[in-house]
């Protein structure tokens, strides 16, 4: 008898998670629309490239322009961190186009290398000798295209990437969340989504050190 009450008040338990879900479906999505949402926003869309491993807890978003030279002294530093913090610390890089067509068409070179999956190198390479392709307001659109087929770009592929929708939509998403978060200069950093202010390499430094540190303590130092 009490095996069949159970077995009754079960049954019930379930039809009314039924009734629920079916006059209320968003609360079925509810936990994996929360994932969604905080994985793909306006510091961190789900296209952007990554340095790191993407489950670090210490996330530090760079509004960045390839043909800015601030963002060039910066990468040795963020590249620092990261080897210093291999599990704790992962790079976002948001493109930010504020030199005009030479930063636009590095991004669209940079995006196609993310989809062929050689990001790093090709933007590496692109900022070892940025000055070929980007000094003094020049613009060298075949310079650009040789560096990155010589870190490993396939350019045949590249040329039907550059200007494909695709590559279109994060370039005009990426715009709009430079706007949306006021970026004013390039490189402009956010760890764990508060913007390091003030600026500096040594504040970058400190800034990554404290939350590392802080997650540590709470994680009773494991």
């Amino acid at each position: 008898m009490i095996r069949r009450a159970a077995v009754i008040l079960v049954g019930a338990l379930v039809l009314v998670a039924i009734i629920v879900a079916v006059s209320n479906p968003s609360l079925v999505g509810a936990a994996s629309e929360s994932a969604s949402r905080e994985a793909d926003n306006s510091l961190v869309r789900s296209h952007s490239p990554i340095l790191g491993p993407d489950d670090a807890p210490v996330t530090i978003v760079e509004f960045f322009d390839p043909a800015c030279e601030a963002c060039r002294a910066f990468y040795p530093l963020t590249k620092k961190i990261l080897n210093t913090y291999p599990d704790q610390v992962r790079l976002v890089v948001r493109y930010t186009p504020f030199h005009g067509e030479v930063s636009e068409t590095a991004i669209r070179v940079l995006e196609a290398a993310r989809l062929q999956g050689g990001f790093e190198p090709v933007l590496e390479a692109l900022l070892a000798r940025q000055n070929q392709w980007a000094a003094h307001g020049s613009f060298d659109e075949a310079a650009i295209l040789e560096i990155a087929s010589q870190a490993g770009l396939d350019s045949a592929q590249a040329q039907e990437q550059l200007d494909s929708p695709e590559v279109q939509a994060v370039f005009e998403q990426d715009k709009e969340d430079v706007k949306a978060n006021q970026i004013r200069q390039t490189p402009t950093f956010f760890i764990n989504e508060e913007q390091l202010d003030p600026f500096g390499m040594q504040e970058l430094v400190d800034a990554v050190q404290r939350e590392v540190e802080e997650l540590s303590e709470a994680g009773g130092g494991s």
